[in-house]
């Protein structure tokens, strides 16, 4: 990669925030430098780490050879595809290379070139403990965690946030599998693809028909990955037949397009999606709009794939940026909390329905067919809209949600809030506003899938307040390390608390449970399916108990 000065940068939560398919278009000019380098795994159980000759896993390509975290076998960095670089960007992936010997799975791989995360507060950084890693275009790779290479296993495939443009497989400590393979009986697999316009950028018109996929190329990098579990996750004990795809922010869009996809039909069995979902994607036409305008802003001829191939990302990355906000209106006045979902899909590098990869605006439009049998599990945190470098006064507050929603409804609002939640403060509730909206995008979905009639929906809500530092809550990401039982490698965030390990057990339980089974209930906690009018929820807190339509009254006050 080349200097990181000149990139665009947002945080995870400013993303969520933009129209799906806005992109790297509508983020922040700003600078960063990187967190960490590669992060190695904080050993979180007794028994040490080792590289036995046994930490050796057959797949179709070759072995690989991990090692064991205190009795899990782990193995990062397995190559699920080949380099995308050079002549192969914007081509569907390439099956590896087979090799002889035995291949070092040992670290994570690269993540794809993008620009380096906005920590918009020291506080926040501390809190989520991000780790930027390193970059490169040679990114098709994965990771497992199992307990044995024998038996049949759960698998979970977990696919990373960051909208459709950054982020990466181990870009929070929070997404590592090893607890989950130790207490949970299951195989965990996490991904890297390609994002941004690497991964999502129309170049049908300027290559030719091999190019027909390129403008959905990230999402077909995820079917291969897909593919690949189903083909060798026996060799690490995983069972090929029960295979859960779950993802938070970003990933959970991701999960709601692979649950459109005819590609990804029969690859995975349950699906969660956490705190996302449900993209207003572009169609072909605006998608090739962009495209056009971004070989204009580069200087190109419209043919030039060549010159695109050997490009700086970095260029590439700022020609999208002018493109995008050369074809994008004005975002409407009203955008923010309270807002009617954008109905004018948005240029940007996200996934286009295409007709030939992605059919439909799955969970925005339609529960799709395809997936009609996939039990799924849907929800959100409450405060989705947390940003620790932003402490309001309730004036302040006042006048930022009047702007976006109208002075009576802000009002109102701001006093159903504080009638609701007395023991929060303003900065807090402030941070509520996005968890509160983020509820009608869940019982939008939650609709959706409950009126198709096929495999069972469930619903939850994060409500859990971190004790570490003051105002947290529970931030956009904050689930993830309970229902991967990592409270105690994300101690940061969680303080690992008796109340916090209690917490993490039950939601883990669950996560595992649905893996296994469908369906997330365990002895002592029963949760049953959601339906569109009661909104049956499981609120996670440190009493774990079903709700109906918890902060119904005010999500409904957010309804146009």
């Amino acid at each position: 990669m080349s200097s990181t000065r000149n990139r665009t940068i947002m945080n995870r939560r400013q993303a969520l925030l933009l129209p799906t398919a806005a992109g790297l278009g509508a983020a922040l000019n700003q600078t960063a430098e990187a967190s960490d380098s590669t992060k190695t795994a904080a050993h979180q159980a007794p028994g040490g780490c080792s590289t036995p000759r046994s930490a050796v896993a057959k797949t179709q390509y070759g072995r690989v050879r991990g090692y064991v975290d205190a009795g899990v076998l782990t193995f990062k960095g397995i190559p699920y595809g080949q380099n995308t670089g050079g002549e192969n960007r914007w081509l569907p992936a390439q099956p590896p290379k087979s090799w002889d010997g035995e291949y070092p799975a040992l670290i994570y791989g690269p993540n794809c070139p993008q620009r380096l995360h906005d920590y918009t507060a020291i506080e926040q950084s501390f809190l989520q403990d991000w780790d930027d890693g390193y970059m490169s275009e040679d990114m098709l790779k994965l990771n497992v965690w199992t307990s044995s290479l024998t038996g049949k296993k759960a698998v979970m495939v977990y696919y990373h946030g960051g909208g459709f443009t950054f982020g990466s497989s181990y870009e929070l400590p929070s997404q590592e599998g090893a607890q989950m393979a130790r207490y949970h009986d299951v195989v965990v697999v996490t991904v890297n693809h390609r994002l941004n316009i690497l991964g999502f950028f129309d170049v049908s018109e300027i290559g030719g028909p091999a190019y027909s996929d390129s403008v959905n190329i990230g999402m077909t990098d995820l079917v291969t990955s897909l593919k690949w579990v189903r083909e060798n996750i026996a060799n690490f004990g995983g069972d090929p037949d029960r295979v859960m795809i779950y993802g938070q922010s970003g990933g959970g869009s991701k999960v709601t397009c692979l649950m459109g996809m005819p590609a990804a039909a029969g690859l995975f069995h349950r699906a969660s999606v956490q705190s996302g979902g449900g993209g207003n994607f572009p169609g072909a036409d605006l998608s090739r709009e962009l495209a056009r305008q971004i070989m204009k802003e580069l200087g190109l001829q419209p043919n030039d794939l060549a010159s695109l191939q050997k490009m700086d990302w970095a260029r590439l990355n700022a020609a999208g940026n002018a493109a995008v906000a050369k074809i994008n209106p004005p975002a409407p006045a009203t955008t923010g909390p309270g807002s009617a979902p954008n109905s004018v899909p948005r240029a940007g590098f996200s996934p286009t329905v295409d007709g030939r990869v992605v059919m439909v605006r799955s969970f925005y439009d339609v529960a799709p067919e395809i997936s009609k049998n996939v039990p799924v599990l849907i929800g959100n945190v409450s405060e989705e809209g947390n940003r620790m470098s932003s402490r309001p006064t309730e004036a302040e507050w006042h006048a930022t949600l009047a702007r976006s929603m109208g002075e009576s409804k802000a009002a109102a609002f701001i006093a159903a809030m504080k009638k609701a939640h007395p023991e929060r403060s303003i900065r807090l509730l402030s941070y509520g506003v996005n968890g509160i909206s983020s509820r009608n995008n869940v019982q939008r979905m939650v609709k959706l899938k409950h009126d198709q009639q096929g495999g069972p929906v469930y619903q939850y809500y994060f409500t859990w307040q971190s004790p570490m530092l003051e105002d947290a809550g529970a931030w956009h990401t904050a689930e993830l390390a309970f229902c991967s039982d990592n409270t105690k490698r994300c101690e940061q965030g969680t303080g690992n608390t008796p109340e916090a390990q209690a917490l993490a057990k039950k939601m883990a339980t669950a996560w595992a449970n649905f893996a296994r089974t469908g369906n997330p209930s365990q002895p002592g906690l029963t949760w049953t399916p959601s339906d569109a009018t009661r909104c049956q929820t499981m609120v996670f807190d440190n009493r774990c108990r079903m709700v109906d339509d918890p902060e119904g009254e005010l999500r409904r006050i957010l309804l146009f």
